[in-house]
């Protein structure tokens, strides 16, 4: 990826040199248009005028402004927030440039709600690990103009890549929790419903605290689940009586409660909700079955779990910073629970039939096939980047190369499916470039692995190659690429009669198939075209 940094002072022992290229010092006379995305990295100068200093910091925003207008607004543009690493005041009432770093901070949120391009990365959220004394290296400064004190280049470009992966929408999907000495303080077996420590003086209210955000993780989309050795009528009974208990057993997604090993528990809770083991964050107060996971699951992350209760909460904010945090959330990602228990009852009503057509009628399932547009976009991109096993070529965008697509020409489609068990909201996409004015080639297809077995995907392929036929293409051509996650989809395209014209030495296999004819698609589903 091709990368342009804008920048007032010396940066490159952050940002590196491959395919790096920079600006001058606060010049933004030069946009190049042949770079992939843009960054802007200021800095705020040292400036013992504090009136000259908020006064070209006020002028940022002005710059920022005109070089926006220059750029391919599909390309990503990424701010780093203004940090001011040498604060100085003459007088206590004298705030003007803390007012022109936060008024410059505040335009650039503004511009990031505005427009989806835009993107901006909290530097202080880097800034504030370390005190004044490190931050900043005066002698590094007055012989290369780097205030940033270079020593902090490996710890940044650390937290640099996980900013990237917070603006890609990458994190860990499920976290599994313990219970005893984990989610409440004490042995439940032990010491009942009323003796465990939960509410109250500490070291209850410790453990309340930690619920109470952990809900808050499970509303922006991460899954809990349990994993503990208990008895089930003991834990009822704790979610039924003690009136101190924040999670409840309808905030988590999926349970065992049981006296079988967790290795093996884990391994079920992941087919059960059909994630990766490398999707799961497990959480146990007991360094032996943390190191029973390490060893026998060493896909799943186990972070270390505190010794007092009272580090719980920096504990969380740990997990969040480290496996959790996104860019943005979704609605479908704050839906995520609901639409995994929904699943559970799928699973059971299922097990009810012994015709699948029959099963299928049964769920009066809704497929809303919608154009991409700027409401959807970003989950759009969402979906290319986390999606895995039923995902035709597994190419990573993010909402500005979407953006970019369409504008293209290329004719993106998203799918939203619900059914008389609630809706899974927006959870397929296919992507098709124009080729000439009678092929059009599928770029991407995936769908989110919760809605599989229903046969949806079928349908939403038939259903978007009729409409490209409407539109007058008369072939289509696809691409499978084969990854250690996606081989339930090695056959799809044959499936769906396309013809392989080509194999590539990786696996890779090339299709093509004229659309000489209307698709017939199962009258068990209730396809609407928005």
């Amino acid at each position: 990826m091709k990368t342009f940094v804008f920048r007032n002072q010396t940066v490159e022992a952050f940002m590196g040199y491959d395919g790096v290229t920079y600006s001058g010092y606060d010049d933004i006379s030069l946009v190049p248009d042949d770079v992939d995305r843009y960054i802007w990295f200021y800095q705020v100068p040292v400036n013992a005028d504090t009136a000259q200093l908020a006064q070209e910091i006020d002028s940022y925003g002005d710059k920022l402004d005109l070089v926006l207008e220059s750029v391919d607004k599909a390309k990503p543009f990424i701010v780093l927030s203004l940090v001011n690493l040498f604060p100085l005041r003459f007088t206590g009432d004298d705030t003007s440039v803390e007012r022109a770093v936060n008024g410059f901070n505040a335009h650039v949120a503004q511009l990031a709600s505005e427009n989806s391009c835009v993107k901006m990365v909290d530097f202080a959220d880097f800034t504030a690990r370390y005190d004044a004394s490190t931050l900043v290296n005066w002698k590094y400064y007055l012989m290369s103009q780097t205030l940033l004190n270079p020593k902090l280049a490996k710890d940044f470009q650390a937290w640099w890549q996980r900013a990237q992966e917070e603006l890609e929408l990458k994190r860990k999907k499920c976290l599994v929790l313990d219970l005893d000495n984990t989610l409440w303080g004490g042995v439940l077996g032990e010491e009942g419903v009323d003796g465990i420590h939960l509410g109250g003086d500490y070291p209850g209210k410790a453990f309340s605290y930690w619920q109470r955000a952990l809900l808050q993780l499970s509303r922006n989309g991460v899954i809990l689940a349990i994993c503990s050795k208990n008895n089930m009528s003991d834990v009822d009974e704790v979610w039924e009586h003690n009136p101190h208990v924040v999670l409840k057993r309808e905030h988590f997604a999926a349970m065992r409660i049981n006296w079988q090993d967790k290795a093996t528990n884990i391994d079920e809770l992941a087919r059960e909700l059909n994630i990766g083991l490398d999707s799961m964050v497990f959480i146990d107060d007991n360094p032996a079955e943390r190191e029973l996971i390490r060893q026998r699951l060493p896909q799943v992350e186990v972070p270390e779990f505190p010794d007092k209760p009272y580090q719980l909460m920096p504990f969380f904010k740990m997990l969040v910073d480290k496996y959790f945090r996104v860019y943005t959330v979704t609605a479908e990602d704050r839906n995520k629970t609901e639409q995994y228990r929904a699943n559970a009852q799928r699973r059971a009503e299922q097990a009810r039939f012994a015709d699948l057509d029959d099963y299928l009628y049964s769920l009066d399932i809704a497929i809303d096939v919608i154009p991409a547009d700027e409401h959807n976009v970003p989950r759009i991109a969402q979906m290319t980047q986390k999606t895995n096993q039923f995902n035709l070529t597994t190419r990573r965008y993010t909402d500005a190369d979407v953006t970019q697509f369409v504008g293209r020409g290329w004719r993106i489609y998203c799918m939203s499916v619900s059914d008389r068990f609630g809706d899974n909201g927006i959870t397929g996409t296919i992507f098709l470039r124009p080729v000439d004015d009678e092929t059009v080639a599928i770029d991407t297809l995936l769908l989110s692995c919760r809605i599989l077995g229903k046969g949806i995907e079928e349908a939403f392929f038939k259903t978007v190659l009729n409409l490209m036929r409407l539109d007058g293409y008369r072939r289509v051509q696809a691409l499978y690429i084969p990854t250690t996650k996606n081989a339930q989809t090695a056959d799809f395209y044959d499936r769906m009669g396309m013809t392989c014209v080509a194999t590539g030495d990786d696996g890779s296999r090339r299709y093509e198939m004229p659309l000489q004819h209307v698709f017939e698609i199962k009258n068990c589903y209730n396809i609407r075209v928005l």
